[in-house]
């Protein structure tokens, strides 16, 4: 584990399981659908019990108008049987590798949902490694966006306890490699 002060802020990286955290929040690297799917999504649909796959449908329907949730963007739901209060769903890009692009659209995920977490008056949140999975964004820039979005949202804002649950112990290596380059 790995903690970093940032401010009044703390940054952790950590090895785990994403669904187990006791923040405030965790973050669903979620398809457009917000209807579950694999890796971190379906988990996190596993855990949380039947009602957050129907919290998601009353979203698509009310606040998104039927529309799929865009690349980018994200919204909240309860955790229900999740130890977290709130999952807060955010579209990775798919990598195509138009790496401009590519970065913009990942740091949005992760300001879009700081910025969500901040408006619901929350003081801590754990994220996953989003797009690394079956959407292929390669690791290592995935986490120099993750780390420079959330280092540059934390020296702007108080906000508490941010973390990063990482899957594999290679995963965190990488991260914890970004991190001390962005130091």
């Amino acid at each position: 584990m790995l903690h970093k002060n940032i401010g009044n802020n703390q940054l952790i990286l950590e090895i785990g399981d994403i669904t187990q955290q006791k923040t405030d929040a965790i973050v669903n690297a979620a398809n457009s659908k917000l209807l579950g799917g694999g890796g971190v999504d379906g988990a996190i649909h596993r855990n949380a019990g039947s009602e957050l796959l129907e919290a998601c449908k009353r979203v698509r329907e009310n606040e998104l108008e039927g529309a799929e949730l865009e690349t980018g963007n994200a919204v909240i739901t309860d955790g229900y049987d999740l130890p977290a209060r709130f999952v807060i769903h955010t579209v990775g890009p798919i990598w195509n590798g138009e790496e401009g692009e590519m970065t913009k659209l990942l740091s949005r995920c992760y300001k879009n949902t700081m910025l969500i977490a901040l408006k619901n008056e929350l003081t801590s949140i754990s994220f996953p490694s989003i797009s690394t999975g079956v959407y292929r964004f390669p690791i290592e820039l995935a986490a120099k966006t993750a780390i420079d979005t959330i280092v540059s949202f934390l020296e702007q804002y108080d906000f508490g306890k941010v973390c990063f649950v990482l899957f594999s112990e290679a995963d965190y290596h990488v991260y914890a490699e970004a991190l001390k380059n962005r130091s």
